[in-house]
This record gives C-alpha cells, structure tokens and sequence, in this order.
C-alpha cells in the first residue's frame, strides 16, 4: 500500500470513528427528546384535567350565580310587597287617628252633655224638693 492508499485509509477511518461518535451523540440527544416529549405529554394530560376542572368550576359558579339572581329578584318583590304592606299600615294608622281625634271630640261633647244634664237633675231635684214641701205644707193646712 501506498502512503496515499495509507494515509486515505486513516482519514476514512476517522470519519468513521467521528461519525460513530456524532451517531451516538445524536442517539443520545434523540433519547433526552423522547424524554423531553414525555414530560410535555404528562404536562399536558395535567393541563387538560386542570381545564376540565376549571371548566366543571365555572359552570358550577355559573349555577350559582343563576340561584343568586334569583334570590335577588326574590328578595326584590318581597321589598316591594313590604313596601306596600307598611303603606296600608301607614293609611290604617292615619284612618285610626282621625277616628280616635273625633271620638275624642264626641266624647268631650258627651261629656259636656252630662254635665249639663247633671245640673239639670239638680235643678228638677231642687224643684221636685220644693213642690214636697209645699204638699207638706198643703197637706198641714187642711
């Protein structure tokens, strides 16, 4: 063999020990990928349940929020109810006051009426005690 034939040789071989060493390089760097890619298919197994969760959540809270709304117009018509019910209230007691004022009134009118009709029974008694005397007195000279 000639030098060249030699030294052609050498240099092949060297390519191949170089390629050999790139070939396991990029084995090994494939291999880290497919552990890369694994660890990103588990992430996103996680990140899909996480949003299914979330979206379950949400649509729970949304239910919620329907039966908040809800209770909200409730608790609206019930203050409107009230509201009228302490209005009615509120004319009845005006209605009562009225009603007791002028009681009050007819009542001091009663009042006045039997007073006077007291004196008056005073007045008949003193009367009928002087129309006895005078029977009395009638009554001697017979």
């Amino acid at each position: 063999m000639t030098w060249t034939d030699q030294n052609t040789k050498e240099k092949q071989e060297e390519e191949k020990t170089k390629r050999a060493a790139e070939l396991v390089l990029a084995k090994k760097e494939l291999v880290f990928q497919k552990e890369e890619k694994a660890k990103l298919a588990a992430e996103l197994v996680i990140a899909k349940k996480e949003l299914v969760f979330q979206k379950e959540e949400k649509a729970k809270r949304a239910a919620e929020l329907v039966i908040v709304k809800k209770e909200r117009v409730f608790q609206k018509e019930e203050k409107a109810k009230r509201a009228a019910e302490l209005e009615i209230v509120k004319e009845e007691r005006v209605f009562q006051n009225k009603q007791k004022t002028k009681r009050a009134a007819e009542l001091v009118i009663a009042n006045k009426e039997l007073v006077f009709q007291n004196k008056e029974k005073k007045k008949r008694a003193a009367e009928l005690e002087i129309v006895k005397e005078e029977r009395v007195f009638q009554n001697k000279q017979k």
